[in-house]
């Protein structure tokens, strides 16, 4: 399936209905890339105010979840979509899961900064926060982008920059974890930082996984569950 391919039905009620889900989704995923760059900055400046905001916005994205999910229900019940239909339908579903996790794991890192914000800043960790954190915003960037112009190479991409962040998420744990064996005293402001950080890399997780669901989009591929090697051969195949 191309962007080409897309909306070229004969019934324009299926095509708007189609088009609707796409949009909803765009929506969907500007307001989550908008919570984890506004959370980032929030841990990074000690900014409550903008923790509170990046918490208050989990209503919307879960209001557009509801929303998304409607619309395919409806689109199954109505047309009975097969073959490339089907799996945008199928695809869609499964990414705004994905998204939905990745507000609620932004909603995680703002409320650490709100802690951070009433305890004092940790003495260790924000070179981490900020390395990690401009990764998966990344990530998250361009497996919309994927999705948005059906880029199963993209897909591919993001895919393998998660490799990337979990080996970076180890390094950082594991001298924070000795950092608090020196200094207890800091445990609890850098344990703060490290549930941050736990969230960013989850946030890495879901966005693979939207990339997946990219690939199976476009190339009618399962590659969950499938080393890197095993993922380009499917794409590239």
């Amino acid at each position: 399936m191309d962007r080409t391919y897309f909306g070229q039905h004969s019934s324009s009620q299926f095509n708007e209905a189609l088009e609707s889900i796409r949009n909803h989704l765009m929506e969907m995923g500007g307001l989550v890339e908008k919570q984890v760059v506004d959370a980032l900055d929030a841990l990074l400046r000690a900014d409550s105010d903008l923790a509170e905001k990046v918490m208050q916005a989990e209503d919307k994205v879960d209001k557009l979840e509801i929303q998304i999910d409607e619309e395919c229900a409806r689109v199954l019940a109505l047309r009975q979509p097969a073959a490339s239909d089907l799996r945008l339908i199928i695809a869609v579903t499964k990414a705004v899961s994905d998204l939905e996790r990745i507000g609620d794991e932004s909603a995680k890192i703002a409320a650490m900064a709100l802690q951070l914000s009433e305890e004092g800043e940790s003495p260790r960790g924000y070179v981490e926060v900020r390395h990690i954190g401009n990764h998966v915003r990344n990530m998250l960037r361009d497996t919309l982008d994927a999705f948005a112009r059906f880029d199963a190479d993209k897909a591919l991409d993001v895919a393998a920059e998660d490799n990337e962040v979990d080996l970076e998420y180890r390094s950082a744990m594991r001298s924070l974890v000795t950092f608090m064996m020196e200094d207890p005293r800091a445990i609890s402001r850098v344990l703060n930082i490290i549930w941050s950080l736990r969230a960013l890399e989850r946030i890495g997780d879901h966005s693979r996984n939207i990339a997946e669901q990219v690939i199976f989009l476009v190339k009618g591929k399962d590659v969950r569950h499938i080393s890197m090697d095993e993922m380009e051969e499917k794409v590239k195949g």
